[in-house]
């Protein structure tokens, strides 16, 4: 894993002892506090480092651990073919979910100190974010883009705090029955906004690249988390 143009790659210990692959980036101007910003199946890849950047640049201080450092160090995968075939043994089988919640935890920890702390993840990630909202400490807010595992977790408990949930109306992973089982659990912390779109589609890495759609889900983000406190 590269260093990207504003933030460094860096290591640190997790709850369970083990130090992994994190990606820093300072705040640019007045800070507003804190980000953790919870990878795709396919790693810290340099559309995750530009994302922290992005956030960086608002004013948050960002830190994207490198989840399955454990499990295979350095990881970083295409969208298709075997990286993309280990990125799912990685995600499904062979890292647990629980471990990606302590290591957001170990991230929020770090940043608490110096103002709020806010969750955004991405896929995979986007699933983490949720579940931030309703089992971790210390989280002000979250935004949770297209995670696979949300409408389960929605189903089981509430969000603790504001969460903003995006899905796309086409994505073939995640059935748009589920999303609705979301919409209807009607949490009051939670607002689930469905775009005209497909899975990924806020990366412009990956062929349902939604340009409208990823520019207003980022403004519906920064708004949850200005409002909330940053």
């Amino acid at each position: 894993m590269l260093d990207g143009p504003t933030g460094k790659m860096m290591r640190m210990t997790m709850s369970d002892g083990t130090d992994i692959a994190v990606y820093h980036v300072a705040p640019a101007g007045e800070r507003r506090g804190g980000v953790v910003l919870v990878q795709e199946i396919f790693g810290v890849t340099d559309h995750i480092r530009d994302m922290a950047d992005d956030y960086a640049a608002e004013g948050y201080e960002v830190l994207a651990p490198a989840l399955f450092d454990r499990e295979h160090p350095g990881f970083e995968a295409d969208y298709t073919g075997p990286g993309f075939e280990r990125a799912v043994e990685l995600a499904r089988t062979l890292h647990p979910f629980d471990l990606s919640l302590k290591d957001t935890q170990s991230c929020i920890d770090r940043l608490k100190d110096q103002g709020p702390v806010f969750v955004v993840g991405y896929c995979y990630g986007g699933s983490v974010a949720w579940a931030a909202a309703t089992k971790l400490d210390d989280v002000a807010a979250a935004s949770a883009y297209y995670g696979s595992m949300i409408p389960a977790f929605a189903a089981e408990a509430a969000p603790r705090v504001p969460v903003v949930a995006h899905f796309g109306r086409y994505d073939r992973g995640i059935p748009m029955e589920g999303v609705e089982a979301t919409i209807a659990c009607a949490h009051p912390l939670a607002e689930v906004h469905v775009y005209e779109a497909g899975h990924g589609f806020n990366s412009d890495r990956r062929k349902d690249y939604h340009e409208p759609s990823a520019e207003l889900a980022r403004d519906r983000t920064l708004t949850l988390f200005r409002e909330t406190a940053g």
